[in-house]
């Protein structure tokens, strides 16, 4: 499924790999702020949330690094969501 159908269809998780500075100076609205670096500490409660993730950072490279990191240890329904501008346009927020 396409990250547009998953934002559009089931009430997302959605995560903000960035560090908390470049969280502050914006973000996708209802996403929760959760570092790179911190993401091995929520592997549980990822593989236990019970819904689709969408990930996203500054670009998309930080975002496919937290989704193949975890993809790797068994965690499922995850999802490359890009940079920020991409789930912005996925939401349909005005540029």
């Amino acid at each position: 499924m396409q990250v547009d159908q998953i934002l559009k269809t089931q009430a997302p998780l959605i995560v903000d790999v960035r560090e908390p500075y470049e969280f502050a100076m914006g973000h996708v609205a209802g996403a929760e702020n959760i570092p790179l670096g911190q993401i091995p500490g929520q592997i549980d409660r990822f593989r236990h949330l019970g819904k689709p993730i969408v990930f996203y950072c500054r670009s998309g490279m930080r975002s496919g690094q937290a989704v193949s990191f975890l993809k790797g240890v068994g965690v499922h329904d995850i999802y490359n969501g890009g940079s920020l501008e991409e789930m912005q346009y996925y939401m349909g927020v005005p540029a």
